[in-house]
């Protein structure tokens, strides 16, 4: 097979161990505002719909198209922008990115029309992918000493965390005084700052020996994530339909197709290779399937605490603080945590009070606790939040330093993929449990048009109550929150297994990677015997 790389072009070569300097810190605080940016992008649209959708008048569909194109585009783009990194430096894909953010930012917030505001989201959405790996891809590069480099990841995840919380309080002061386009308008002064310091704090790095990248492999790739997550998101939203099973049949028809080709080519798009690493693969698997069962019984808490507990939409907000800010805590101590224990016995430990943590929201929305709900949600968050930050470490360390930013974009596309498919998943397990729960349970009489409209979702059958007589609406909303308390209890058994489930997998990898020959001694495998070597020394020692 020919190589791209040529005779005289020199390897990549590992740098040193030397702690980080101030310099290297301040960049991470710059790296951290376009991530936080990125997060509240994905959240504070909503606040702005019921303003936007008055001014604009979008149909239906136009409405989804906004509020979902710009997700769609970070998903389909972030493995091409993780390879163009490693190929054109990914500090100049960082710049290049967070200048098309603000222009695209300008542009939705003086939109006019409904067409102008999805091109530019869309717009976001492609700008937006240049973010996650371009800015973890160079903590790789800034941060040698594998302990100053797991927090820094930390803080990484952390600022997603962090924007994610601020995101529907910032977004809201700023409609109330200024209107829906000032939440874009928001972006730009944080992108001008990064524009501004980014050239003289962050370390440019590419690979010297970068081939040519593949536009098929582009194409392929592009067209096999969005028909996979638009099927899937279809799929949560309407149930099953010929034309969302179809959409996802041909996204993983094309994910194969675009698998194929990468072995083929001497300098791929995705290295497959990647995949034959122990250490990678037990990662990549368990910070996908913590990203599945998280994102999978969310919207059940959500709809759990106003629905049925009652709260306002902003006491709902303020009840979910102290899970957001336990994953902000939990991301920053894995370091600590880290210096103490084996890396592989801390991922495994994490993935098992992960599971208790579900279990006890489970358990406290049959007992229908507030207080148990809180607790269960921040043991969640602070065991899965180490688990996150140490799965993000081992595989941008698992990797060689110049494909840094191709792996990290993996990381980010599975993370996403997980997240769209929990929703999928958990909604379809959830409304399966809460229609078969409610349907004999419904009071006498109701015509099938109102039942119909009460089967299908617990808010449903609360704005069918806020109609009817009293001797229906009574009757209605208790049995429809039953239903809805069994099916929560039935999803969050169900992401505990799946973490449970992980646990194993993530353990059977882990063994193979401490097992004599494989390469893989690092940190995570000395949670299984092996000795106790960083990270980085075996990403250093896989590359030759």
């Amino acid at each position: 097979m020919p190589s791209s790389r040529p005779p005289s072009a020199p390897a990549p070569v590992e740098p040193s161990h030397a702690p980080a300097t101030r310099r290297d810190w301040i960049g991470l605080a710059i790296i951290a505002l376009p991530c936080m940016v990125y997060a509240m992008d994905l959240t504070v649209l909503n606040l702005a719909i019921p303003t936007l959708s008055v001014e604009l008048q979008p149909s239906s569909a136009q409405l989804l198209w906004i509020i979902d194109i710009y997700g769609f585009m970070v998903a389909g783009f972030l493995v091409t922008m993780g390879t163009l990194g490693d190929r054109i430096g990914r500090r100049r894909l960082l710049l290049i990115g967070a200048a098309a953010f603000a222009v695209a930012s300008a542009i939705a917030a003086s939109a006019r029309t409904t067409e102008t505001l999805i091109a530019a989201r869309a717009l976001l959405g492609v700008a937006g992918a240049t973010l996650a790996p371009s800015t973890m891809s160079l903590i790789r590069n800034m941060f040698h000493v594998p302990r100053e480099r797991q927090f820094a990841i930390g803080v990484w995840i952390a600022s997603f965390s962090f924007g994610g919380v601020i995101g529907p309080l910032v977004g809201g002061v700023l409609i109330a005084a200024f209107g829906w386009p000032a939440v874009f308008l928001a972006a730009i002064p944080v992108m001008a700052l990064l524009l501004l310091l980014g050239p003289m704090l962050l370390p440019e790095y590419r690979d010297p020996a970068a081939g040519r990248i593949d536009p098929a492999s582009v194409l392929l790739s592009l067209a096999a994530v969005l028909a996979t997550i638009w099927g899937i998101k279809r799929l949560a939203e309407l149930g099953p339909s010929l034309l969302s099973i179809a959409a996802i049949a041909a996204g993983i028809a094309l994910g194969i197709g675009f698998l194929r080709r990468q072995r083929q080519l001497p300098y791929p798009l995705l290295d497959p290779t990647l995949f034959a690493r122990p250490i990678f693969s037990a990662a990549i698997i368990a910070y996908a399937l913590s990203c599945l069962a998280m994102m999978g019984l969310f919207m059940f808490t959500a709809l759990y605490l106003q629905f049925v507990l009652g709260l306002s939409p902003l006491a709902a907000g303020i009840a979910s603080i102290p899970s957001s800010l336990g994953f902000v805590v939990g991301s920053l101590i894995a370091p600590r945590l880290t210096a103490r224990w084996p890396t592989a016995g801390l991922m495994l430990t994490g993935l098992i009070l992960g599971a208790v943590g579900i279990a006890l929201q489970g358990l406290a929305a049959a007992l229908g606790s507030l207080s148990l709900l809180i607790a269960g949600m921040v043991v969640t968050s602070l065991a899965l939040a180490p688990v996150l930050t140490i799965c993000n470490e081992l595989i941008i360390t698992a990797a060689p330093p110049e494909r840094a930013g191709s792996a990290s974009a993996l990381s980010e596309t599975s993370a996403e993929f997980s997240g769209a498919l929990g929703i999928a998943l958990f909604g379809s397990l959830g409304t399966l449990l809460y229609r078969r729960l409610l349907l004999p349970a419904l009071p006498p009489g109701l015509p099938t048009e109102a039942s119909d409209h009460a089967l299908a979702s617990l808010g449903g059958a609360m704005a069918l109550a806020a109609s009817a007589s009293r001797d229906v609406a009574g009757p209605l909303i208790e049995a429809a929150r039953q239903a809805f308390v069994a099916a929560f209890e039935g999803t969050a058994l169900a992401a505990s297994l799946i973490l449970i489930a992980t646990t194993w997998i993530a353990r059977s990898f882990l063994r193979r990677a401490a097992a004599p020959g494989t390469g893989g001694s690092d940190t995570a495998a000395a949670g299984l015997g092996a000795a106790s070597v960083k990270a980085s020394h075996l990403a250093h020692r896989d590359k030759h």
